[in-house]
């Protein structure tokens, strides 16, 4: 796992697995989630705009982030 740093206090999903290099673009991202291939704090997430904040965990293809505070 690794963490990736975000500016203000959320992030959208969506946004999230483009700036982790989780995805390449935002169809890709739609298409995984659509899918059911992308896990949010365990549970797959089926919702592209959902709102991640500090803390939060988002799981591709057996890959994990988590989402810091940039300091």
């Amino acid at each position: 796992m690794h963490d990736v740093e975000i500016r203000e206090g959320t992030i959208r999903l969506g946004q999230l697995l483009k700036l982790a290099s989780l995805v390449e673009d935002g169809v890709e991202a739609a298409e995984l989630i659509r899918n059911g291939l992308v896990k949010v704090n365990g549970d797959i997430e089926e919702r592209r705009g959902r709102q991640l904040a500090e803390g939060d965990v988002v799981e591709v293809n057996g890959e994990k982030v988590r989402l810091v505070a940039q300091t």
